[in-house]
């Protein structure tokens, strides 16, 4: 193994850890389901997304994905990437509620339609957790 070799290693090991602190099964899929087609890809999510960025210093987890939230709102067309966010800021500690707020004070920026989008995907991810109807 080379040094290149072992920081690339170091790197993904890194950032498996912090993505397994925060996403259950969905999150682990979306790289599973790169490794025939796309496995850089894959690696570059968790080494870099995770183990550079994600682990950075100055962000707790709850507002990472707070920001993760408004994000893939406003981006549109990321229902699949929001669904695995929404489970994983369950994951970190953020209410249902408090989710569905990301969402309202999203539609001032981005608009209704990619807020009723998310909130659709919401209604989904806690369908599945057993979190509806929401008190």
């Amino acid at each position: 193994m080379t040094e290149n070799d072992a920081v690339r290693a170091e790197r993904f090991a890194s950032g498996k850890q912090v993505l397994d602190s925060i996403h259950d099964d969905p999150g682990h899929n979306v790289i599973d389901s790169l490794a025939d087609i796309a496995p850089e890809l894959g690696h570059q999510i968790v080494a870099w997304g995770y183990g550079d960025i994600y682990s950075r210093p100055g962000l707790e987890p709850q507002q990472r994905q707070l920001v993760t939230l408004g994000m893939l709102t406003a981006l549109g067309g990321s229902e699949a990437q929001l669904e695995v966010h929404v489970g994983a800021s369950l994951n970190v500690g953020l209410t249902p509620q408090q989710i569905i707020e990301v969402f309202l004070h999203s539609s001032v920026y981005c608009g209704f339609p990619r807020a009723l989008n998310a909130v659709g995907v919401a209604r989904k991810v806690f369908a599945e957790r057993g979190l509806l109807p929401l008190e």
